[in-house]
């Protein structure tokens, strides 16, 4: 199912809808109203509405949402109703913990291959039972583990150069951790998380409301 023209920040918020319905679900809440599941997501009832009327009604007036339905509905629009096969680049000390981190299986996130360029490296055994191939066999592993998400945790400057081996390996999609904005062609797609950007806004709002 695809949909055009819907902001990033409506799908931003499916994703939180996703994790806080998981959360009820597993309460044993069958149905919540708009504003109820509003306030446990820190937004307001009308954007909720709001956002799931883009993919369609499925709300019931005067009772609210079941629980069940509508995660199984915004599972379905971001895609997590199956499992995606992801590759990490760059096994240092962040990228070992998110490839250790639990929450990835748990949303359907699944390593499959792990990749560095050091020798000391290569060829180790993590302790998710993966072991580390050569950058260079790229191409070769993506074929054979069907590597649809690249997850990038290498220094800022070797990130952009792996982004290019996985462009070159049409890896189509790529999370960078690295502290630099990865540029890709169209076609592709990259999300970049700097956790400095997210510490700044906090100093932020601790110089102006301190």
């Amino acid at each position: 199912m695809k949909f055009s023209k819907i902001p990033a920040a409506t799908i931003t918020r499916l994703s939180m809808y996703s994790r806080n319905l998981e959360e009820l679900l597993a309460e044993d809440v069958k149905v919540i109203s708009s504003e109820k599941l509003a306030e446990r997501c820190g937004v307001n009832s009308a954007q909720i509405r709001k956002d799931v009327a883009y993919f369609g009604e499925f709300g019931v007036r005067g009772v609210g949402y079941y629980v069940r339905d509508l995660l199984f509905e915004i599972k379905k629009i971001l895609g997590l109703n199956k499992e995606w096969n992801l590759a990490l680049v760059g096994i240092g000390n962040l990228g070992s913990a998110l490839i250790a981190h639990e929450n990835f299986a748990r949303q359907g996130y699944r390593f499959v291959a792990a990749f560095d360029n050091d020798p000391h490296k290569i060829g180790k055994k993590l302790l998710s039972g993966l072991l580390v191939d050569r950058i260079d066999d790229l191409k070769k592993v993506k074929a054979r583990c069907n590597i649809e998400i690249g997850v990038i945790s290498t220094p800022a400057s070797k990130a952009q150069e792996v982004a290019n081996r996985l462009i070159e390996a049409d890896v189509r999609a790529m999370l960078n951790f690295a502290p630099i904005q990865i540029q890709v062609p169209k076609g592709f797609s990259v999300e970049n998380v700097d956790f400095t950007v997210k510490l700044d806004n906090l100093a932020y709002h601790l110089t102006t409301e301190g």
